[in-house]
């Protein structure tokens, strides 16, 4: 109780500066300046009662968001869905799940006027947090008001687990309200067990149920036959973070020509421009996805490195490359989302930091659909050898397999939520 009215005081007090920093990063997404209403709970326009609400924070959620949600209107067609998110990626992702009759939103910041008047406009029938959302005081009024709250694709790393523990007296409260918490792995249901979580199902990873929207597919692969004609392969670096381009660029511009051509996806959008100086920077010549339309142009194929500067598009960039460097596992960032990749066909190299995804890292390197190096520059040199390979089509077979067979965890997860919601599962 204590700690919570402290996190309260705290956040009231922030509350300008919070305001602020939204509308400072509004400057490059403009959508961090539109319906501010909203982050203090304020909404034009809320659902009917019994609207199942999701929050997926950023894009990563929100797209294995996607499959839950799909499952749950194949279980259940009638669905109506109140869905928000923290980012402006997110949001942009997410407002292509909505159907009429559905709500889409920011979510509230978590200060107890905010949460109350959210709720009391939205009035679910359930609460879905996707991953690692654990708000105090949104959680606190949810259970006042015997809203049951569920923890979706849950995880948790052991370097979470430790720094969690120094804000137990705030966090436990909040983790032993959720009504269930589904869990991705066996040690992420241990962990969270641990924190104080009292129903936790081992439900497996949503996004091994995300499925690559097929005509980005294909455009890929026509890129790649397009290049491959132009003896052309392809290294992708795939949602990579700041602090992990310079050494690629390093490592690329000191390699002997002819090379494969380095497709360069950064994971945040507003560090488009900037990555796009570094490549300059390290002499290397750069063509730009968004300054063509469905087929690079032959300039565009004669450059050194694309910029993979769009959103929405991994499928396309993965199906066009041979192999990709898993972005965030050179620096100590956890890594990104391997499985995506592999239900590309694309085959992955990846760093030594990889415990945001360490079960499906440590699944994806026993089914031969990954490997692991100690640095960048040794992740440079397999990811070229591989793209090299003959034996390279094998890769992507075997990162298909990978993905195809761990896929069901979209309609465990929805099962669970509508009973929690008290609604029919029966479709």
């Amino acid at each position: 109780m204590l700690a919570r009215l402290v996190w309260s005081t705290a956040l009231r007090l922030a509350t300008p500066l919070y305001l602020a920093r939204l509308w400072w990063r509004g400057r490059r997404e403009p959508a961090y300046r539109q319906a501010w209403g909203e982050r203090l709970g304020l909404l034009r326009h809320g659902p009917r009662p019994g609207a199942v609400w999701v929050h997926a924070v950023s894009l990563g959620e929100t797209r294995a968001a996607a499959a839950l949600v799909d499952a749950l209107r194949r279980l259940h067609p009638g669905l109506r869905l109140v869905l928000t998110h923290g980012t402006a990626t997110g949001r942009e992702a997410g407002a292509r799940l909505l159907r009429e009759g559905d709500v889409q939103c920011w979510l509230p910041y978590d200060t107890p006027g905010a949460v109350r008047r959210f709720l009391r406009a939205t009035r679910p029938s359930v609460g879905v947090l996707m991953e690692t959302e654990i708000w105090p005081n949104l959680l606190h009024q949810a259970q006042r008001q015997g809203l049951p709250m569920v923890l979706a694709n849950a995880r948790l790393s052991e370097k979470s687990a430790r720094r969690g523990q120094r804000f137990a007296a705030l966090l436990t409260p909040a983790v032993q309200s959720l009504a269930q918490v589904l869990a991705q792995t066996p040690d992420d249901q241990r962990r969270l067990r641990e924190a104080g979580a009292a129903q936790v199902v081992l439900a497996g990873n949503l996004k091994y149920d995300m499925a690559p929207a097929p005509a980005l597919l294909q455009r890929g692969q026509a890129w790649q036959q397009q290049l491959l004609a132009l003896s052309h392969r392809v290294v992708m670096a795939a949602s990579t973070r700041e602090g992990e381009e310079a050494g690629l660029l390093q490592a690329w511009a000191g390699m002997d020509t002819p090379r494969p051509l380095l497709l360069l996806v950064p994971r945040h959008p507003q560090r488009f421009d900037e990555v796009a100086e570094l490549v300059r920077d390290h002499g290397l010549t750069l063509a730009r996805r968004s300054q063509w339309r469905d087929t690079p142009p032959a300039p565009a194929c004669d450059a050194d490195v694309w910029l993979g500067d769009s959103l929405g598009e991994m499928p396309l960039y993965y199906a066009c490359a041979q192999v990709a460097l898993l972005g965030g596992s050179f620096a100590r960032l956890g890594g990104q989302n391997l499985i995506e990749a592999a239900a590309c066909g694309c085959p992955v190299v990846m760093g030594p930091h990889t415990y945001n995804f360490a079960e499906a890292a440590e699944l994806a390197l026993q089914a031969r659909a990954a490997l692991r190096v100690a640095d960048i520059h040794q992740g440079v040199d397999q990811a070229v050898r591989l793209a090299l390979d003959p034996e390279q089509a094998q890769w992507g077979r075997r990162a298909l397999a990978f993905a195809g067979s761990h896929r069901g965890a979209a309609r465990r997860m929805a099962r669970a939520v509508l009973l929690q919601a008290g609604l029919d599962a029966s479709g």
